[in-house]
């Protein structure tokens, strides 16, 4: 505890007159005082300091490209025509070759040679005939067009400029300040046998 600089300056006197001449003060000593002086306290602290400030940077990201399949005609639809032969059929129909008629023949009767007078009888064949069952004819054709395919490339995404944005950075460091210098004066002691 610190002393009020009256009593201080007082107590010092006395101590002093005592200090310098102990047999001249008489008497014993009553109260003793010495001089102190306390360290200065010091704490640390942390704070965040900036090492880098923040930045922005361009990136590019180049286009990306693909392809695609585009259908394209090669030959135009055509018109056209083809003869469709004849469908015909063989037919048989039966006709009178030789309407008969009579004729003269020798022949035996009886043991006797005579001449006769014979009757035929029709005679009949077949004949062949063509016959068209479907006759010919012209037939229109469509012939469609005719398309392929054309490989084209394209643009899937465009280039693109982005800008990217990096942020501070900060470190934790350590510092020491002072929360007390410290302090100075005098105190009471207890010598045995003196004071």
């Amino acid at each position: 505890m610190a002393v009020k600089p009256i009593v201080c300056a007082a107590v010092a006197s006395s101590f002093l007159l005592a200090a310098a001449s102990p047999t001249t003060a008489g008497g014993k000593p009553v109260e003793c005082y010495e001089r102190y002086q306390t360290a200065p306290i010091y704490d640390t602290v942390y704070e965040n300091v900036m090492v880098h400030p923040a930045t922005e940077r361009v990136e590019y990201v180049p286009p990306i490209y693909g392809t695609r399949k585009r259908p394209v005609l090669v030959a135009p639809e055509r018109v056209s025509y083809e003869i469709i032969p004849a469908v015909v059929r063989t037919q048989y129909r039966t006709v009178q070759v030789s309407d008969g008629g009579y004729s003269w023949e020798w022949r035996w009767i009886n043991g006797r040679k005579v001449l006769c007078k014979v009757k035929h009888k029709p005679r009949y064949g077949q004949i062949a005939e063509t016959v068209v069952v479907q006759p010919e004819y012209k037939r229109r054709v469509v012939i469609p067009a005719e398309y392929g395919y054309e490989v084209e490339q394209v643009v899937i995404q465009p280039e693109q400029r982005r800008v990217v944005v990096v942020p501070a950075s900060y470190q934790t460091v350590a510092r020491q300040v002072l929360v007390s210098e410290g302090e100075a004066g005098w105190r009471r002691v207890k010598i045995r046998r003196h004071c």
